[in-house]
């Protein structure tokens, strides 16, 4: 009989429907269940046919209770349906007391046309990303209002921003840029490994915008999960790494909820995306009334709902429907909290995640720098190529090794100062936070060590001597050498805004308007510092970096909006947040175009066209899109005060091309050598 009361209930949620499809994405109790006990819930709705599927494990055990039903369905923020039910009044009373019944069950049910269910489906819930809609069913016991039962479920159509194309095409992106500029970098001061730095700190970015205690549309928040990956957080629904983790953590000490392969929507605060409000119940409706004689009309019904009541299984098959309420001790909070988790990794997890992935990394970057010591020490063992070209390559390497140690550094001192500030505030297991305050001292010291050497021999000497000392240039470059001599420093602020916006992440959780000041704040500073520095050695780098900055800016003053006290509705919300993602999406693609003019992709096309004249490096200058090197006009005080031999300079895709060759040379010429 309940199954009876289920179908009724059923063709409500849809008038939220999605595009072609609309199913429950998760299943949560409301309230501590009573009367109704929910294993497992699954619902579709097909918009083709009009129909329906379902998968459901329920029961309903309590004996003697009278109830009406309430059914709510909230679309961002809006309550299309709202109506209550007099159970006892339906089927000549049999529902009334509830009868106990179990009922395990699944089937494909095609609703009458005479609900008009497929009439009330708005269009552009089949085709919007990330749909903000839930249904919720409440049960209340008549006469005394007791709430029976509670269950909430929220509804997806399938079409999402975060899409694993994405995050496939930006880690390939990154790979290559890896690959070039591991190439390139003979040269201190070629484009690509400072592109490099430049597309990991900008997917960092974009990452690190979803971590603030905000209410992101849902929208945004899967966008930004595309980039979770450039942060060190890599798992999956039944990640082993984050078993280990869970058991790690019960070990010593830890107390907080473990990873889970649910959904994490579920659980995130009621008051925040993609729930936005809660509503309160309705008195009966004539909407009510139509439907229940519509449907008792139809004489197939009572055999339909008994089979529409297996509606609940196949979602929560993985883990146990949660009770989540306001004072319940597993909701997620805005902030570092849903983003984890909604990539399967515990809030308490997340530090030992990108430990563990640095590990991973680190060791990967050990073995690639032991096979390159074996390649030389062959080399040299077996004569292999001109002696001159093996006893450069040998006295380059430590340079080369140790450069590329401090770029790692630099690529990871964001998520790993965000992380360790986190996992201090979660007071969690012990040995996490002792392994967060060893990764800490690790990073300041691959980091902030060769800061300190650079200012000290720039203020001993002079910022000449970053330039002539060319051990120093060689080893500690990554920190500078993209810079005018005059404006060495520059990698200081940079530094300085990174450990700001962890301190501002981490410790200020909950504070979602503090938080948003202080990045204004600090981009605001940024973009000034650009304008008013100039420090790039070209004017293409200038407009290049400066571009970087304003869309940081920009990005981060429309997150006002996601503030919850600002209060913005929540379709607003979406329009604003699907604009932020636009924006950021545009500065990828330009720094894609970038990265591989730099690379010499431009060159093949270049060979094919006739020589225009000289003024073609003019035209670079000016590029958003390129680095050009210095040119006769460029006057302004110290930008070209130090000139660079030709043999130094890769900031071109010409003189790129050059550093190219003459590296690809000497690599051919140890190469051919193993022949003799």
């Amino acid at each position: 009989m309940l199954a009876r009361l289920v179908l009724l209930l059923l063709p409500l949620p849809f008038l939220v429907a999605a595009h072609g499809t609309l199913f429950t994405s998760s299943v949560t109790y409301c309230q501590p269940p009573e009367s109704l006990l929910v294993q497992q819930f699954d619902v579709s709705y097909i918009e083709h046919n009009n129909s329906i599927s379902f998968d459901i494990a329920a029961q309903s055990v309590d004996s003697n209770v009278s109830v009406s039903a309430n059914i709510l369905v909230n679309v961002y923020g809006l309550t299309p349906v709202n109506v209550s039910i007099d159970i006892c009044n339906l089927l000549s009373g049999v529902l009334c007391p509830l009868p106990q019944f179990t009922f395990n069950g699944s089937q494909s049910l095609a609703l009458p046309s005479t609900l008009g269910v497929a009439n009330r489906v708005p269009g552009i819930a089949f085709s919007i990303p990330d749909l903000e809609a839930y249904a919720q069913l409440t049960l209340i016991e008549v006469g005394t209002g007791e709430i029976k039962a509670c269950v909430q479920a929220t509804l997806s159509n399938g079409w999402s921003t975060r899409q694993p194309g994405v995050e496939w095409g930006t880690a390939v992106l990154a790979l290559f840029t890896l690959l070039v500029a591991a190439w390139q970098s003979t040269s201190a001061h070629a484009v690509l490994p400072y592109r490099l730095l430049d597309l990991l700190h900008f997917y960092q970015t974009i990452a690190a915008t979803a971590l603030l205690s905000l209410n992101y549309p849902l929208l945004y928040r899967a966008f930004a999960v595309n980039f979770a990956w450039a942060m060190g957080l890599i798992s999956s629904p039944n990640s082993k790494l984050q078993h280990s983790i869970n058991n790690m953590r019960a070990l010593t000490g830890g107390h907080l909820a473990n990873s889970s392969s649910a959904a994490a929507v579920g659980l995130i605060n009621r008051k925040i995306s993609p729930w936005n409000t809660n509503i309160e119940t309705s008195s009966p409706s004539s909407l009510t009334q139509s439907l229940l004689a519509d449907t008792s009309a139809n004489h197939s019904a009572p055999t339909n709902l008994r089979l529409a009541f297996g509606a609940f299984q196949q979602l929560s098959a993985v883990d146990e429907v949660q009770t989540v309420t306001d004072d319940s001790s597993n909701v997620l909070q805005a902030g570092i909290p849903i983003y984890v988790n909604s990539i399967h990794i515990a809030t308490a997890n997340a530090f030992m995640t990108i430990f563990l992935v640095g590990l991973v990394v680190m060791a990967i970057a050990l073995g690639i720098a032991g096979l390159l010591y074996a390649f030389l020490y062959a080399a040299n063992r077996f004569g292999w190529g001109k002696e001159q070209t093996r006893y450069r390559l040998t006295s380059s390497y430590p340079a080369y090794i140790r450069s590329w140690a401090l770029r790692l550094g630099l690529i990871g001192v964001s998520p790993i100062m965000i992380f360790v500030f986190n996992q201090w505030s979660l007071k969690d297991s012990w040995l996490s936070i002792l392994l967060s305050v060893l990764t800490l001292l690790a990073i300041s010291a691959v980091v902030l060590y060769p800061v300190y050497l650079t200012l000290r021999l720039a203020r001993r000497e002079s910022p000449d001597a970053l330039e002539s000392n060319l051990e120093h240039l060689d080893t500690h470059g990554p920190l500078y050498a993209q810079y005018r001599t005059p404006r060495y420093y520059f990698f200081l602020p940079l530094l300085i805004a990174a450990f700001v916006k962890a301190v501002v992440i981490a410790a200020g959780q909950g504070r979602g308007m503090a938080q948003v000041v202080v990045f204004l704040i600090v981009e605001v500073a940024i973009v000034g510092a650009h304008i008013v520095l100039k420090p790039y050695d070209s004017r293409g780098g200038d407009v290049f970096s400066t571009y970087l900055a304003i869309v940081r800016l920009v990005c981060t003053g429309c997150m006002i909006a996601f503030v919850e006290s600002v209060g913005v509705a929540a379709i607003p919300r979406v329009a604003i947040g699907a604009v932020i993602a636009v924006i950021f999406s545009i500065a990828v693609i330009v720094l894609a175009i970038n990265i591989f003019l730099h690379a010499g992709v431009n060159r093949l096309w270049r060979r094919n066209k006739p020589e225009r004249g000289p003024s073609r490096q003019g035209s670079a200058d000016v590029s958003i899109l390129e680095k050009g090197e210095n040119t006769p006009i460029e006057s302004e005080p110290g930008r070209a005060s130090h000139s660079r031999t030709p043999s130094q300079y890769s900031a071109t895709p010409d003189n790129t091309s050059v550093t190219l060759h003459s590296t690809s040379a000497s690599m051919s010429s140890l190469t051919a050598g193993r022949h003799h």
